[in-house]
């Protein structure tokens, strides 16, 4: 009998190894646009690794985001792989349970992104305030951010603000 449910529901759980590699794809992305900018070396190497044939013709950059695109199109290809199958199908059970794993992980990977643009955020401020107070703490959390207007209590003339909250 051909099932995948049961296969995906223990590969699944590794998935979330891809929210590590997620973060951090921003950087990696950076960086070689930099070497490929800084070095004809590593340029050199990179176009030539290209046109092999293995590569498809497509950039070491396409490349490097096919990982970003996985679990994304593995939750879709099983919400639809569901769509499809017979509810008494003996692999319906297992392809239900492998698709919530897979959308925990979906989850892990978007919260791991957003986790990375509040970081830099806040490196951002950080920087703005003269590296006078310092608000860069994983534990920290940008909320909002904008101009307010601060109502003295004595005169009640108002004064412009800028708040980070």
């Amino acid at each position: 009998t051909p099932r995948i449910g049961d296969i995906l529901q223990k590969l699944a759980p590794f998935l979330k190894m891809y929210g590590e590699y997620v973060k951090n794809f921003d950087n990696a992305m950076e960086l070689v646009k930099t070497w490929t900018e800084r070095s004809p070396q590593f340029k050199f190497i990179i176009q030539d690794i290209q046109k092999e044939k293995v590569c498809g013709n497509l950039t070491l950059q396409h490349h490097m985001l096919e990982p970003v695109q996985r679990i994304p199109r593995y939750e879709m290809l099983l919400k639809d792989y569901l769509r499809k199958l017979p509810q008494d199908s003996l692999d319906w059970k297992d392809a239900e349970k492998s698709l919530e794993i897979i959308s925990t992980a979906a989850s892990h990977s978007n919260s791991a992104i957003r986790k990375m643009e509040n970081l830099k955020k806040l490196l951002e401020i950080y920087e703005m305030l003269g590296e006078e107070e310092d608000v860069v703490n994983p534990s920290n959390e940008l909320i909002k951010e904008g101009q307010i207007l601060k109502l003295a209590a004595r005169n009640t003339s108002a004064q412009e603000r800028y708040l980070f909250l």
